[in-house]
């Protein structure tokens, strides 16, 4: 038994799987899509923070950005890694990093891009639908009992007002000024001269490299190498990943898990009526 249990270990630690490291390994983070949560990353974090073995991570984006708050959740959990745990932090932008996917990667020590790689898209966006007309044309109209002016500001059911449009543009440009400050602090960069660049634009990985917006142009093998250089553990270093939740029909037979497939199902359209203030690409 002792024999086979050290097959066993030895078997999943060449795998790289969690739970038998032999030494040490690079935990690879995944944000994949439109960033409208943090929960599920932050969990993955505080797990591999328990971890001894785990020297290090590379963050692995593809998101055109998404919602403030997550965003700048996972950026400072990104930030929390490297500078109170000490262990490096890579970020590698796959095919697009841009806006809210650009401020998560702002957490890393450094930032990995391909030439051809969308980034940037520095600038803050909210928008709202304005359905008055077209129920004016069927008849409808809203009633709205309100505590003050403003408290239905963004309703679909009334065009924005002046006032209204006073108060968000304060909001965006405050969340906008946080996203400059961001970018001048952890690119050692001029304020002035982001806020140059910081009008919404997307760049090429070559353009944000001559921007200084990234550190090197590279794919994921190269921000990999560059994790395991950092901790000591050489350019090929072994790799974990946080595992991924099966649903199979013996689930479905025995009712297990039904609320909570139902619930991701349900949750981006319950997200998707709320206004939110956004980092990202509007298309």
């Amino acid at each position: 038994m002792v024999l086979s249990g050290l097959v066993l270990a030895v078997v999943f630690a060449a795998r790289g799987d969690s739970g038998f490291g032999l030494g040490g390994r690079i935990a690879v983070l995944t944000i994949d899509g439109i960033i409208t949560d943090d929960m599920e990353l932050l969990e993955q974090i505080r797990d591999f923070r328990r971890d001894a073995t785990i020297r290090g991570f590379v963050v692995a984006i593809n998101s055109p950005g998404g919602i403030v708050g997550p965003s700048q959740s996972i950026y400072h959990e990104l930030r929390r890694l490297r500078e109170d745990d000490g262990r490096p932090v890579i970020a590698s932008i796959g095919a697009v990093g841009a806006s809210g996917g650009y401020y998560v990667a702002l957490g890393a020590d450094s930032i990995y891009a391909m030439p051809g790689s969308l980034t940037g898209s520095i600038g803050v966006i909210m928008e709202f639908p304005d359905a008055s007309q077209l129920m004016e044309k069927v008849g409808i109209r809203m009633q709205a009992v309100k505590s003050a002016e403003h408290k239905d500001i963004g309703s679909p059911f009334r065009p924005i007002t002046p006032g209204d449009s006073a108060i968000l543009g304060a909001l965006v440009q405050d969340v906008y000024q946080q996203f400059v400050d961001v970018v001048a602090t952890e690119r050692n960069l001029d304020r002035a001269a982001v806020q140059a660049i910081a009008d919404g634009r997307i760049l090429s990985g070559r353009q944000a490299l001559e921007g200084r917006l990234i550190d090197r142009l590279g794919n994921f093998e190269d921000a990999l190498a560059a994790a395991g250089r950092m901790a000591g553990l050489g350019d090929r270093p072994r790799i974990t990943r946080p595992p991924e939740d099966e649903f199979t029909l013996w689930h479905v037979l025995m009712g297990r898990g039904i609320e909570g497939v139902l619930g991701r199902l349900v949750e981006p359209l319950e997200k998707a009526s709320v206004p939110n203030v956004k980092l990202m690409i509007p298309w």
